[in-house]
């Protein structure tokens, strides 16, 4: 995470392999080791373990490979 200013501050996101830098304004309750909902760019929920092993599941199961 990077950052001071709520608005600017940003973190790391993985998925798919593949690594971005995403703003977290929207989410000032977000730290490391978090699963985040990402759109456009920026975190906008920060769901729990289990809901985002569904999701990345259903990702796979559609054939757009969720990240594992």
């Amino acid at each position: 995470m990077a950052g001071d200013d709520p608005l600017t501050r940003e973190g790391r996101v993985a998925f798919a392999g593949v690594v971005r830098r995403v703003n977290l304004a929207y989410v000032p309750e977000a730290r490391a080791g978090d699963y985040v909902l990402v759109h456009a760019g920026f975190a906008i929920a920060v769901i729990d373990e289990a809901e985002a092993l569904r999701t990345l599941a259903l990702l796979d199961e559609i054939g757009l490979e969720g990240g594992q």
